[in-house]
């Protein structure tokens, strides 16, 4: 089942989606229950959200063999945050700041906490998993590495915490087989990353074992499970879409902020 978080006729709502019609919803779908108002409305006629208003925005580097570049796999799960302001939503820019130099995308699966956990085993994880989402969790690398010759900065703070720099959607998806799922990166259409999901070093159920211990998870808390392969910078009048299977395209254009 997909849900989404949308504006219409200047409203917020949360619905479920289904081919190209939304049925509302009552009330938030995490944290609550629901039930159907019995409103409907065509999903061309709304503004689609970033489905959850995330308490905390929880990330993984390093999280797949192909973006390593030859060094060392983790011996644990490499953890950041985002600030929530940074999430942004399905069809609106990413801006980049003006004195961002090496500003690239990252391609993640996303996932969405559905009830408070704390030290979940990795066996009991699913339990506490509403869903899954499309992210892209924008990183300027000159910030994060010193790349173009200025020190890099103590904390990924700008780097990847500045606004709009963490795309969301377009719906949370709860039923995806997430293993047997590709997630696919385009910028300008042209294919830039490409990976099964079952690659993952750390899978979800491993995450939320090992950040559990240490934070509570919250209902409407994500994590960002890490971006595959290579990545490229971007810059205004990019386009990029992150796609996986069974949830959905995210699609955003990059504009200068």
């Amino acid at each position: 089942m997909k849900y989404v978080r949308y504006e219409h006729q200047g409203k917020t709502s949360y619905g479920i989606l289904a081919a190209d019609q939304i049925e509302e919803l009552s009330g938030n779908f995490i944290g609550g229950s629901p039930s159907k108002t019995g409103s409907t409305v065509a999903l061309a006629d709304v503004k689609l959200l970033y489905p959850v208003e995330a308490p905390k925005v929880i990330c993984v580097g390093l999280n797949y063999q192909s973006h390593l570049n030859g060094r060392p796999a983790p011996s644990k799960p490499e953890i950041f945050y985002k600030p929530p302001t940074a999430l942004q939503n399905p069809g609106d820019p990413i801006e980049i700041p003006p004195d961002a130099k090496d500003t690239h995308f990252e391609a993640e699966l996303v996932v969405v906490i559905g009830k408070t956990a704390k030290n979940v085993s990795a066996a009991n994880a699913a339990e506490y998993i509403f869903g899954y989402t499309c992210g892209n969790d924008v990183s300027d690398r000159n910030w994060q590495k010193g790349s173009q010759g200025d020190k890099a900065d103590v904390q990924w703070w700008r780097a990847k915490g500045s606004d709009t720099f963490g795309p969301l959607g377009p719906s949370i998806e709860t039923e995806i087989d997430v293993p047997n799922a590709r997630i696919t990166l385009r910028q300008n259409g042209e294919v830039k990353q490409t990976q099964m999901l079952s690659d993952l070093i750390f899978p979800p159920a491993k995450i939320i074992e090992f950040v559990s211990q240490f934070i509570t998870l919250e209902p409407g808390d994500v994590i960002y499970t890490g971006t595959p392969g290579s990545t490229s910078p971007m810059k205004a009048g990019d386009t990029v879409e992150v796609e996986i299977e069974g949830i959905g395209v995210l699609s955003n254009p990059v504009a200068a902020g």
